[in-house]
């Protein structure tokens, strides 16, 4: 069931409202005055969270089906070789 709160209370709260309705599949009914403006739903498929590890064993599956470009990983190698190394450590302040 949606909740109903006003847009003063949405915008004091929109972080907490977008991690609820995110994380949580609440609903909220924005209005102004008695007039309904918006609802905060929570997306039908929500995009998959993933690593670079998840990116590269699916690349390399994607590769032994023949549906990756073989010369796609010599073009990385070249943009790779392309770019010039960064000078001293990007951690020393």
């Amino acid at each position: 069931m949606a909740r109903t709160l006003s847009a003063t209370e949405a915008a004091r709260t929109f972080s907490d409202l977008l991690d609820r309705t995110r994380y949580g599949g609440e609903t909220f009914v924005i209005v102004q005055g008695r007039e309904e403006v918006a609802r905060l739903v929570p997306p039908k498929d929500p995009a998959p969270a993933g690593t670079l590890g998840d990116f590269l064993r699916l690349l390399r599956e994607r590769r032994a089906e023949g549906l990756v470009d073989e010369d796609f990983a010599s073009d990385l190698a070249q943009i790779q070789a392309s770019v010039p190394p960064s000078p001293g450590d990007p951690w020393e302040s």
